[in-house]
């Protein structure tokens, strides 16, 4: 519980007035990430369903993405912006990440994040839209779960970072642990609170081997540009895995 409390207040901007503190083995906490996004899931859930009863499908959509920025900080909207001015900018190496940790706002960050927040309202839309917001709890989950192949087996090409504290550090134990209980989470919600046809339940379960192979190829490309995964990029690479999994949904219920 103590783990998991550590990597909720890592990663979201929920007010959890408890100080435990990170320790060496903070590592560990990478098995809760898709129990975060369920955290976050729910939360996005509710202010969604509330929303309707104010707006429509689209003013609600705005809202949930708005919220899932709100909720997290905007920290992987950063990983996301500065993954892209670093990645595209066509440099070396170093100058890549050199670009990394510059704070300011390049084109290709603006055009990256400008995007991906378009490509969320409009899947998000089509998926209220659909009658299927409950789908929408799952988005944070398969996104945190995705990121877990760019911490397994993985190396940093920085010294130093705050990414480090995960890079590399996912073991098979955990990445299959965390695998099962997500499986386990998508069939207990699907089936008995939205009371979800079994046909449904497993196309969604297809979305987890979607996100982590997107993943797979994300941190292939990756490598072939700075030859290792930065915090950054597990940032950007929680945002794209949303995008993917949200675009899956959007054909499965299409």
């Amino acid at each position: 519980m103590k783990r998991f409390i550590a990597i909720l207040q890592f990663m979201t901007r929920i007010p959890i007035n408890v100080d435990v503190g990170i320790d060496d083995d903070f590592h560990k906490s990478l098995t809760y990430f898709p129990l975060v996004g369920l955290v976050l899931g729910v939360l996005l859930f509710l202010v969604g369903t509330v929303s309707m009863i104010i707006f429509d499908p689209f003013i609600t959509s705005i809202i949930i993405t708005l919220a899932s920025v709100l909720l997290t900080g905007g920290l992987h909207i950063d990983g996301l912006g500065d993954t892209f001015d670093a990645i595209y900018s066509y440099r070396d190496k170093e100058k890549m990440l050199e670009i990394m940790k510059d704070s300011r706002l390049g084109t290709n960050s603006l055009l990256a994040i400008t995007f991906v927040i378009l490509l969320k309202i409009g899947f998000i839309y089509s998926v209220v839209n659909a009658g299927c917001m409950w789908m929408i709890i799952f988005m944070p989950v398969i996104g945190r779960l995705g990121v877990l192949r760019l911490t397994y087996k993985t190396v940093s090409p920085r010294a130093k970072g705050m990414g480090n504290m995960f890079i590399g550090k996912c073991s098979t134990n955990m990445f299959i642990s965390a695998i099962l209980y997500t499986i386990a989470m998508i069939l207990l919600i699907s089936k008995f609170i939205f009371l979800s046809k079994f046909e449904i339940i497993i196309r969604i379960l297809g979305s987890i081997i979607v996100v982590i192979l997107f993943n797979q190829i994300f941190k292939n490309h990756i490598y072939k540009k700075i030859d290792g995964v930065t915090g950054d990029i597990l940032g950007c690479s929680i945002e794209l895995g949303e995008v993917i999994y949200l675009l899956y949904i959007y054909f499965i219920i299409g």
